[in-house]
């Protein structure tokens, strides 16, 4: 059974339709890439996943809780649904710890010892067990990020949906964060990844969706999708990406 399954999913802003007809199976610990030009639907796709955008129609089911229901609890869904931006979004007056401690408290109502337990265990998983005690001001934006991931990972979640997480950082920094994503997919974690990291995509990706004009153009395999683009619109893009 899917872990994350879209049916005829269509999403509309006005009259302009970001995405149509979407039909996508995400099976448990499958890691998918999502490319495409901006504007082509990605990062709807994924925010329509956790329930942050509605559908105007189709069916979307996560973990078997049907996140397109009318009284779908998306509170608890995003407790297993954990995702992450391409902005931080972390609280500057705020250390790691209690960056990543917070939703434990507030949501889970989850006692202090054991939430700094689980805060220990997530930051010390993304490589910044010696800043538990820093704020994000003293951080570079690959350890902030980092930081973001730690506290999507504390809650538990089923499923990890990230949006171009490495897209702001300077080069330099992209491969410490993507070595996280690397550990997590080692470790069985599900993941959609909206990624301009083809190399990453096809080496650590299980399966490649390349996303244009608002439709699911391509997917397949990973490496075959990416050294055998089947259409002239992945072949440009890839073209316009990789040089």
């Amino acid at each position: 059974m899917s872990l994350v399954n879209l049916e005829a999913v269509h999403k509309r802003f006005g009259e302009f339709e970001v995405l149509s007809n979407i039909n996508l199976s995400v099976s448990e610990g499958e890691i998918v890439a999502i490319i495409g030009r901006s504007g082509s639907g990605k990062s709807t796709l994924l925010r329509c996943i956790n329930g942050l955008e509605p559908v105007q129609q189709g069916r979307i089911t996560v973990d078997g809780t049907e996140v397109t229901a009318a009284n779908a609890d998306l509170n608890n869904l995003r407790q297993r649904v954990g995702m992450v931006f391409q902005s931080y979004n972390l609280f500057p007056h705020l250390s790691v710890e209690r960056n990543v401690t917070l939703a434990l408290k507030v949501v889970r109502k989850t006692p202090y010892a054991e939430a700094r337990d689980i805060a220990h265990e997530v930051i010390t998983k993304v490589g910044l067990a010696d800043k538990f005690g820093a704020y994000p001001d003293e951080l570079s934006g690959g350890q902030q990020q980092r930081v973001a991931i730690a506290r999507s990972l504390a809650m538990g979640p089923k499923v990890m949906l990230f949006d171009e997480i490495t897209s702001a950082l300077d080069p330099e920094l992209v491969g410490e964060v993507l070595r996280v994503l690397e550990a997590l997919a080692a470790d069985g974690m599900t993941m959609l990844l909206v990624t301009h990291e083809m190399k990453f995509a096809k080496t650590v990706g299980n399966r490649t969706v390349f996303m244009h004009e608002g439709r699911i153009h391509e997917e397949g395999d990973s490496r075959e999708t990416l050294e055998h683009p089947r259409t002239p619109e992945l072949t440009g893009f890839l073209d316009a990406v990789l040089h």
